[in-house]
């Protein structure tokens, strides 16, 4: 029997996770109940617009404009409403009244996580985000908590459903990158401007979290090196098909040792990658995520499932509602973030990686040998070369097409390599390059 109060809770935000907080909520409110020990009393819903549609519906007499006024009334927050402002506000007004807060939101967390953090931990109040990273998939407990007592060495993680899908497509149907856009917009998997997913922003965003979570050091927005996947060609993921690869875009967060030192530092980066076919991640389909970790104990882990969409990201929400009720019913204060460990962030240059590089050269005696100098010359070692000719036609001198994948060397080292094969005359095109990963 539950004796506890109940728990006044305050939800910010109506869009399609918010009305399915609030669906789900209502609908088995005393099942989650008796999980939190305490009833979970919804005091009002905060929206821009009252009488817009929302599917599903939230009672009207729920709907509220003053999210001021929710939030000084409630124990637990939950900010749905994305965005830097006004959420940021709002979220420090609940943790100033001493409410404990639930937010879903990776950019607010990614821009403004320490001035957060640090103010829940100056009142004792207790800042939850499962949702933010992931959607349904339960990553941030695993590494805020199961982990915390392993080292934790490298993660990647596909974190962009939307961006999953359209590589997926390519990889699949053979479509360009436009249709398989145009087929993820109609679906309603990519936005009407899909900017922050197709550039790999939304990526960069979730990747600063998961770093600062696995390494126990503040990972800023700013120090996350990003590329989208624009670039990426039809004729790129059927030649990757081809060679055993296919191509995701990988949220990459490692703990690299500095020059030999003994001493680490931590690396957070998000581009395209040409992942092996026997690899977990790349048999991760559609829109789904799947984050892949490695640790020195526990081994390799993958968590994978939905990473976007209404009911499966209320999932996370939920389940966050009912370890905040537990919280309140249990008492003590909550948990701090573990940032104490205070890693420099290493540049984009210190990362090592491979290379997979296509050139076209001209088809003459002693290009082969030019090639490898070039590359002995800035200290990158060539694992293999595999080479197509073709003819000449009018006129034209017959070309050679050379792919190239490299062992493992500092970006650096392979960026200014890459820089000499364009400048030389032997070569005639950089027709791709992409680094290769989880081998």
């Amino acid at each position: 029997m539950i004796e506890y109060r109940n728990l006044r809770v305050a939800l910010l935000g109506g869009g399609t996770v918010g009305a399915n907080v609030v669906d789900l909520l209502l609908t088995h409110g005393e099942e989650l109940a008796n999980r939190a020990g305490a009833g979970l009393e919804l005091v009002g819903v905060a929206v821009r617009d009252i009488d817009a549609e929302r599917t599903p519906a939230i009672p009207k007499h729920l709907l509220t404009t003053d999210a001021e006024a929710l939030i000084v009334n409630a124990d637990i927050v939950v900010e749905l409403m994305g965005g830097l402002e006004p959420a940021r506000t709002y979220v420090l007004q609940a943790i100033n009244s001493g409410a404990d807060v639930i937010t879903a939101n990776k950019a607010l967390l990614a821009t403004h996580g320490p001035e957060l953090f640090e103010a829940a931990e100056q009142v004792g109040a207790q800042l939850y985000y499962e949702a933010a990273v992931g959607g349904a998939i339960p990553i941030i407990r695993p590494l805020r908590e199961s982990l915390a007592g392993d080292r934790v060495t490298r993660i990647l993680g596909i974190v962009n459903g939307t961006t999953n899908y359209i590589l997926d497509a390519m990889d699949a149907t053979g479509d360009t990158f436009e249709n398989a856009l145009a087929e993820a917009t109609r679906l309603g998997y990519a936005e009407a401007d899909p900017t922050a997913d197709v550039g790999g922003y939304d990526a960069a965003q979730k990747a600063a979290i998961l770093a600062s979570l696995a390494f126990h050091t503040t990972v800023p927005l700013d120090a996350v090196y990003r590329e989208g996947i624009t670039e990426i060609t039809d004729s790129q993921v059927k030649a990757a098909r081809k060679a055993g690869y296919v191509i995701k875009i990988l949220a990459i967060c490692e703990r690299i040792e500095i020059d030999g030192t003994g001493e680490y530092g931590v690396s957070a980066r998000v581009h395209p990658a040409l992942i092996p076919l026997a690899h977990p991640l790349a048999a991760v389909h559609g829109a789904n995520n799947a984050v892949f970790i490695e640790a020195e104990a526990a081994g390799s882990l993958m968590f994978y499932g939905a990473g976007a969409g209404g009911p499966e990201t209320a999932s996370a929400v939920l389940g966050d509602l009912v370890s905040a009720a537990r919280r309140h019913v249990i008492g003590g204060p909550g948990v701090a973030e573990s940032t104490h460990a205070n890693l420099p962030i290493l540049p984009m240059a210190s990362v090592l990686t491979r290379y997979q590089i296509e050139l076209t050269v001209v088809d003459q005696p002693g290009v082969l040998a030019t090639i490898a100098t070039l590359f002995s010359d800035h200290g990158v070692s060539v694992e293999a070369v595999s080479q197509t000719v073709r003819d000449g036609k009018d006129d034209t001198q017959p070309a050679a097409t050379l792919v190239i994948v490299t062992h493992v060397a500092t970006e650096s080292s392979l960026a200014t390599t890459v820089e000499a094969l364009a400048a030389n005359d032997v070569v005639t095109a950089v027709v791709s390059v992409l680094r290769v990963e989880g081998l």
